[in-house]
């Protein structure tokens, strides 16, 4: 699949414009909170080790359709990069 592509098989996309929009809670996005909540349980099957790139982004497409380069940019983003 092309570099854009989402991911195959994802329960639900992220299709709705407000989506994209910052939550007033905490500022954060849905994809963000997608991507924090399963590096939380990632880094809990991990223990001490870290999570590599591409396990997470596998086990981020399991719960939203998001490309690689979206998912890149984002997680860039949010480590401060």
């Amino acid at each position: 699949p092309p570099e854009s592509a989402p991911c195959p098989s994802s329960p639900w996309m992220i299709d709705d414009p407000h989506d994209l929009l910052p939550d007033v809670r905490d500022g954060m996005t849905r994809l963000e909170r997608v991507i924090l909540y399963t590096l939380h349980e990632a880094k809990a099957d991990f223990g001490d080790r870290n999570v590599p790139t591409l396990t997470l982004y596998g086990r981020v497409c399991e719960r939203v359709s998001v490309s690689k380069a979206t998912f890149m940019t984002t997680l860039t983003r949010m480590m401060g990069k």
